[in-house]
């Protein structure tokens, strides 16, 4: 299997299925984004994780990790795996203490939730790209020339960029970026 490395590029309530969230991957090297449509409790797992942010108490995800650590297994990568009935299917791969390799299935919300976690590295293979991507005519600048929090960003930096993704019409993007914007400015 060829895999292929994504990025997490965005997460925003989705327009086309209410109450639900856009989880948008992208292909490192390339021009091909992912869409994943999740709900909001794995929406917040994900964007709680993404930020640093510490709950007064674990959410579920981090329980998982908690558990996993306490027995000595550690996930290594996350794979976009297959689509079936219109969903995404993935695994978490890692190592057990005893450096056996381990195999758990998992929704690709949850997987994604753990990967970020468990600071590994998200995968899928070019069929999955070929049949459920969206193609773009260059690959998002933005989010590939710098990795971490927008907070992470200049002012000087964060305008350059909204910029681009505003040239891109990348208006999701767009808009998280001006909230960082705003609290830089605050």
């Amino acid at each position: 299997m060829n895999k292929i490395e994504l990025n997490i590029i965005a997460l925003a309530s989705s327009e086309s299925h209410p109450g639900n969230f856009s989880l948008i991957l992208e292909e490192q090297n390339g021009f091909r984004r992912l869409p994943i449509i999740i709900g909001p409790f794995e929406a917040q797992a994900i964007a709680v994780s993404l930020e640093k942010m510490q709950p007064k108490r674990p959410l579920t995800h981090d329980l998982f990790k908690n558990t996993l650590d306490a027995a000595g297994i550690s996930i290594t990568e996350v794979i976009i795996s297959d689509f079936k009935e219109e969903a995404f299917h993935a695994r978490l791969i890692g190592k057990k203490e005893d450096g056996s390799a381990l195999q758990i299935d998992a929704r690709s919300s949850d997987a994604i939730a753990m990967a970020i976690r468990f600071e590994c590295p998200i995968y899928t293979t070019d069929d999955i790209l070929q049949t459920t991507g969206v193609v773009l005519d260059s690959p998002s600048k933005a989010f590939t020339n710098k990795r971490g929090k927008l907070s992470d960003y200049s002012l000087e930096e964060l305008e350059r960029l909204l910029e681009q993704v505003l040239a891109k019409e990348d208006y999701e993007s767009a808009s998280r970026i001006r909230d960082a914007i705003d609290k830089k400015k605050n």
